[in-house]
């Protein structure tokens, strides 16, 4: 392992790709210390700690946007809103591209109509963060300012403020797909989650009491802190595993008949991804299932008579049955959605046919889409179990063991999975460019082998 990272800075363009990465991400980092003109950091840290610091809905709903953008509510930095709103712009015009003619037509113009999409992507992306940032100011409510008889100049320097950070933050990710090592925005995300660990360490390191026969409340003792490094190992190892799981399906070129030599004939493989959608079934669920708590409890806090939505607020609470129950089903339903707006069966048993391969055994065509489709829908299925069990875990753990929520998402759900991912995918990429060159990687094989179900 050490050989081969040595190896990497050997490599003179490799080297400086991965140097190029790292000082954009450093540069990612500093500007969180950056704050937003008009504004007193410490009268918005106390709001922060009033409002977005205990656990509530509306706390756990900014907690679970600050796991993205590797800030806090504490500061109101120039990066403040990460790089969050150009991924929903992204998301929306792909949906849309599913429904609107003139946005599909543009998907199949190929880098035209690519580079097209990328504009529309990054004026949504604007206007999404204004109105973020309106919100967070909103959320502000005129306090923590500088000078409190300024709000307008305020509210304007803010929302500048933010969705000039945002769309920096998004020119970063494209000088790093163009000159560093690729996967820009992916990288960016990664490096938000990551900056939150240390802090979620010194969190549970706070309550560790090695003590035998330590009582405490909320205490951390040597049995529970080593089922939380077991259960952190297993369940990356999982996700490991279900991100390079494939269905290798059998793929037989026909032959042709080129002069006198024949060409063609070869057997070959189609792998289709146990985890198709990634880790964007569990956003959709965690975003949907985010509104309906904190409405209920706004609702309740108005109405405090109203028995109906006393009983919702205490079900749909993140600790309670019903919550999470709905929250598998909705995973499943998201699996499912994205399968169908990603994966176009009838379109791969064409490029088959039109490239002369076939699956043993099936006829080239509609026999071909409808058995592709259904080994899609199996294993979807198990993908999507596993994503639900991902999901569930940081509140299992945090309810059984006692353990501050904000520590155990850090042993699942959809940071974790995000993490895996892109590491995943950057050793790959750093891989295939040692390869390329004759130099040995990461595994022994020389390649990273995927799981194959």
């Amino acid at each position: 392992m050490l050989a081969t990272v040595f190896n990497i800075f050997k490599i003179r363009d490799l080297r400086n790709k991965v140097l190029f990465t790292l000082g954009l991400i450093t540069i990612y980092r500093v500007g969180f210390h950056i704050p937003v003109p008009c504004f007193d950091q410490a009268a918005i840290k106390a709001i922060a700690e009033s409002r977005g610091g205990s656990d509530t809905p509306l706390g756990r709903a900014a907690e679970y946007m600050q796991m993205f953008t590797g800030g806090t509510l504490d500061n109101s930095s120039l990066f403040g809103l990460g790089i969050m709103p150009y991924i929903t712009a992204s998301i929306i015009l792909m949906l849309l591209g599913e429904i609107i003619p003139a946005l599909k037509k543009l998907r199949q113009e190929g880098q035209t109509g690519y580079k097209k999409i990328q504009e529309y992507t990054r004026y949504l992306t604007v206007l999404i963060c204004v109105i973020q940032s309106l919100m967070v100011m909103k959320l502000l409510g005129g306090k923590g300012l500088t000078y409190p008889g300024m709000y307008g100049r305020a509210l304007i320097m803010g929302v500048g403020g933010m969705t000039a950070g945002t769309v920096f933050l998004m020119w970063l990710g494209e000088q790093i797909d163009e000159y560093g090592i690729g996967n820009g925005i992916s990288l960016i995300i990664m490096a938000g989650i990551i900056a939150r660990m240390p802090w979620a360490i010194a969190r549970l390191y706070e309550k560790v009491d090695l003590t035998v026969g330590a009582s405490a409340a909320g205490a951390v003792g040597l049995d529970k802190l080593l089922f939380l490094v077991a259960s952190f190992v297993f369940v990356v190892a999982g996700a490991i595993l279900i991100t390079q799981g494939q269905r290798r399906i059998p793929i037989q070129q026909a032959k042709q008949m080129r002069g006198r030599r024949v060409y063609g004939g070869q057997r070959h493989y189609l792998p289709l991804r146990v985890n198709h959608g990634g880790v964007m079934p569990i956003i959709f669920a965690s975003s949907f299932m985010m509104f309906p708590p904190v409405i209920i409890r706004q609702l309740a806090q108005r109405f405090p008579a109203s028995n109906v939505l006393a009983t919702l607020d205490e079900t749909l609470g993140r600790e309670g049955y019903t919550y999470n129950v709905l929250y598998v089903v909705l995973i499943f339903l998201f699996a499912y959605f994205w399968v169908t707006v990603q994966f176009q069966p009838k379109e791969m048993a064409k490029n088959l046919r039109d490239a002369g391969s076939f699956i043993p055994g099936l006829r080239p065509g509609r026999r071909t889409a409808d058995y592709l489709e259904s080994v899609m829908t199996r294993i979807t299925y198990y993908g999507a179990a596993f994503l639900a069990i991902i999901a569930v875990v940081p509140t299992l753990v945090a309810n059984l063991l006692d353990i501050d929520w904000r520590v155990a998402t850090f042993l699942g759900g959809t940071g974790l999975l995000i993490v895996v991912s892109v590491s995943l995918d950057l050793v790959q990429k750093i891989e295939a460019n040692l390869l390329m060159r004759s130099y040995d990687g990461f595994s022994e094989a020389g390649r990273i082998k995927g799981a194959y179900a």
